[in-house]
This record gives C-alpha cells, sequence and structure tokens, in this order.
C-alpha cells in the first residue's frame, strides 16, 4: 500500500509564498507522474500542476509564472512551491499518484490566504 503524506500547509498573506511537499512510500517513483490538484470551498478538485518521472512539467493557466513543481526521484518526494499567493487561493492542496489515472491520494494539506 502506497502512502502520500503532504506537509507545509499553512496561513498565509495575499501576495506571500508558502512550500508544500509530499512523500512517496512506495518503493517504485520515478515511472509515475506525481501532480498537485486544489480544492477550494465549494468547488471541484482541479489538478494545479503535474511532474513526470522524465522532468517534462505542466502547469494550470492560472499558476503559471507563480508555482513550480519538482521533483526528487532519488528521496521520492515531490515539492509545489507557490508565491505570489492570491486571496482567492484558500483550498486544500492534494499530492497524489498518476499513471494512466490517479491511483493514491494523499491526505491533503490546508492553505490559507487571508489577511
Amino acid at each position: 500500500q502506497v502512502q502520500l503524506v503532504e506537509s507545509g500547509g499553512g496561513l498565509v498573506q495575499p501576495g506571500g509564498s508558502l512550500t508544500l511537499s509530499c512523500a512517496h512510500s512506495g518503493s517504485i517513483f520515478d515511472m509515475y507522474q506525481m501532480a498537485w490538484y486544489r480544492q477550494g470551498p465549494g468547488k471541484q478538485r482541479e489538478l494545479v500542476a503535474i511532474a513526470y518521472g522524465g522532468g517534462r512539467k505542466e502547469y494550470v493557466d492560472s499558476v503559471k509564472g507563480r508555482f513550480t513543481i519538482s521533483r526528487d526521484n532519488h528521496l521520492k518526494t515531490v515539492t509545489l512551491q507557490m508565491s505570489s499567493l492570491k486571496p482567492g487561493a484558500t483550498a486544500v492542496q492534494y499530492c497524489c499518484r498518476e499513471l494512466s489515472g490517479v491511483d493514491y491520494w494523499g491526505q491533503g494539506a490546508q492553505v490559507a490566504v487571508s489577511s
């Protein structure tokens, strides 16, 4: 059974920065895509960024230039550096593993953007 454990959530002021980390417990990591999704209050879960095993990265348009996803295949971790956070960005951020669909989700990390 694979576990994904997120850390780094918290309260940040608008315009501030926050970094989330996700640790993957399984032995095989680099063949999977690792992604971050977010779910705001009353909203559907949406993809934020995805990092492929070969190094390619993709972002939703609304975070391009502000968020950076990175992965360490040796440590089996994936991080999401978020900057210039907007007031409406309060959400639970989820780490997940994908191959031909998501097979594991983390428990979620709360990110609150408020002054």
